[in-house]
């Protein structure tokens, strides 16, 4: 593993295999591994220890599930782990506390490389669903002096409303002069994530899919972003000029605030509360509403808002590098991953998954093979690759 200039860099020791087989069961070989790693890369060691913290945290995670659901999805856990078991040798205490981590994190990434995929092939067109990997395309950031194209993940901070800096884990910096008072342009394909610091200060994450329009510097009485897709945004405190994003079906109004948005064209858009307060104004009824942490607020076709208490994680974990689901349709699930990976599930009005549903937090490794694996592990679900084609198929195992 190298060094990279990301921001967030702890994400990438959660994604690092050998790393969750080190948290999930320890070895003398990976101890030594893992302090040869930070002798020899003592600026690691900040990133390394809050990676740490946040596996710490998902793994601690509980869920109200059920006792038959309990029961079930530990029955698949252990089921999927006998292989493992066998030839790791492991004892009887280590492999029930991997399986219940597992459970938990649900991210038995070592688990991939010993054991067999199932060869169980979907049966009749009704029985499965068919997913396919897109094309690569680049991140776009477009400003008053051209278009910059981007292969892979970016950090970008505006300086002074003159310049943006751009950070890559391969490319090393950049330096991108803007023009000023103008409008600019950032597009995260699906498959892509970003990055970036507003001339405020303000923080924001932005999805798959999305595309933010923002001023190289902020004037007037209002600092204004326009989005399309989903963000994750921590608002910089400024009592005397307002920050407002625009949707396409209404306006979130704060000061100084952190807050998750989204507004994906066919599904309904939704703001998620952290900390702080927001409000929010319909463009069709133009009645505001006020939210608190911990409220979603989901917009209705008719313009309407309807209010709800919620588990925040559920909806900001992504950020962090994590999906988590609680009793949630694999169907849902899928469009997650579906956006995150730049993949096309065909689900027509197929209904072999209705009904089902998915609980527990799967790491957003590099490796879409072990994100189908730790769905499977939490879902009654199977999964085929073949190519670059995915069958998802109810498992009745």
């Amino acid at each position: 593993m190298q060094p990279t200039n990301n921001t967030n860099q702890f994400i990438k020791f959660l994604k690092d295999d050998k790393f969750i087989e080190w948290k999930l069961c320890p070895t003398d070989e990976l101890q030594t591994y893992w302090d040869e790693f930070l002798r020899q890369n003592p600026e690691e060691e900040a990133h390394f220890r809050l990676a740490e913290i946040h596996f710490s945290r998902i793994k601690l995670s509980s869920w109200q599930l059920s006792s038959e659901k309990k029961r079930k999805a530990t029955e698949r856990l252990i089921k999927s782990l006998h292989t493992h078991r066998k030839r790791r040798n492991l004892n009887h205490m280590v492999y029930i506390a991997a399986a219940f981590a597992a459970l938990l994190i649900i991210t038995i990434l070592y688990m991939q490389r010993n054991s067999t995929p199932s060869m169980i092939h979907p049966g009749t067109p009704s029985d499965y669903i068919v997913g396919n990997e897109l094309e690569s395309q680049d991140i776009l950031f477009m400003t008053g002096n051209g278009t910059t194209s981007f292969q892979e993940d970016v950090d970008i901070e505006i300086k002074q409303g003159e310049k943006a800096e751009i950070k890559g884990s391969s490319q090393g910096e950049k330096v991108i002069l803007m023009a000023e008072h103008t409008m600019n342009k950032l597009v995260v394909p699906y498959g892509k994530r970003s990055r970036l610091t507003l001339p405020d200060g303000t923080q924001v994450w932005l999805n798959s899919g999305s595309i933010l329009e923002f001023p190289s510097s902020f004037t007037g009485d209002t600092r204004r972003v326009s989005l399309s897709g989903e963000m994750y945004i921590e608002v910089v405190h400024n009592t005397e000029k307002a920050f407002v994003v625009e949707t396409s079906g209404f306006a979130v109004q704060v000061f100084g605030t952190s807050f998750n948005v989204s507004s994906y064209r066919g599904n309904h858009p939704s703001v998620v509360l952290v900390e702080g307060s927001v409000g929010l104004t319909s463009a069709t009824t133009r009645k505001e509403l006020i939210l608190v942490p911990n409220e979603q607020a989901i917009l209705s076709d008719e313009g309407f808002f309807d209010k709800k208490t919620v588990n925040t994680e559920l909806f900001t974990s992504w950020k962090d590098g994590y999906l988590t689901f609680n009793d949630t349709p694999v169907s849902e699930a899928l469009k997650q991953i579906e956006r995150y990976y730049n993949l096309l599930f065909n689900f027509g009005e197929n209904v072999a998954l209705d009904g089902l549903t998915c609980t527990g937090k799967i790491i957003l490794s590099d490796n879409l093979d072990n994100v189908m694996t730790a769905l499977s592990l939490i879902s009654s679900t199977g999964y085929k690759k073949e190519d670059k084609t995915i069958y998802i198929y109810k498992n009745d195992d």
